[in-house]
């Protein structure tokens, strides 16, 4: 398969390239930080290029992309297919993924969670990140009263107000 020859040469050191096997190859689109990569896995059936490749972003790295944005991305890469049905194209839909990965991943919700790639090369369980968020501390009105009342006239606050008791 001169195809297979090509993509190996052509992606040869390249981190997010992957041949799961002769006819199976994973491009990551995006780097490993970043909140909106995700996975583009490409198989070719027997009769590939005449017939479409088998596109799919089923792999558990896509897992935190919204499934309709996976279908969208997943039907503009079909787009690409029937343009390019009969010609060697894996390539080809890699780099349409790459190019367009903004665009494709726009109405991706970035959820920022810090360090997840240490949890995940683990293998425990991901929090979801609403679960940590602090709940910052409700005054009551006295208590803001009390506050108001230490300001001066100009508002504010004397020197030391809120310095932490040592002797506590």
């Amino acid at each position: 398969q001169m195809e297979l020859e090509a993509l190996r040469s052509i992606y040869e050191g390249d981190v997010c390239f992957r041949e799961l096997s002769p006819v199976s190859f994973q491009y990551r689109i995006g780097e490993s930080g970043d909140p909106k990569a995700f996975l583009v896995e490409v198989s070719w059936p027997e009769t590939y290029p005449q017939t479409a490749p088998v596109i799919s972003m089923d792999a558990f790295f896509n897992n935190t992309i919204s499934s309709a944005i996976k279908q969208s991305i997943l039907e503009k890469l079909m787009v690409e297919v029937e343009a390019n049905l009969g010609t060697a194209m894996t390539y080809t839909l890699f780099e349409y993924a790459k190019d367009n990965k903004e665009v494709l991943m726009e109405n991706q919700p970035v959820t920022t969670v810090t360090s997840v790639s240490n949890s995940i090369a683990i293998g425990t369980p991901e929090v979801p990140a609403s679960k940590k968020k602090e709940k910052k501390e409700q005054l009551s009105k006295t208590q803001k009263r009390k506050l108001a009342n230490k300001t001066d006239n100009k508002g504010e606050l004397p020197r030391g107000w809120n310095w932490v008791d040592v002797i506590k």
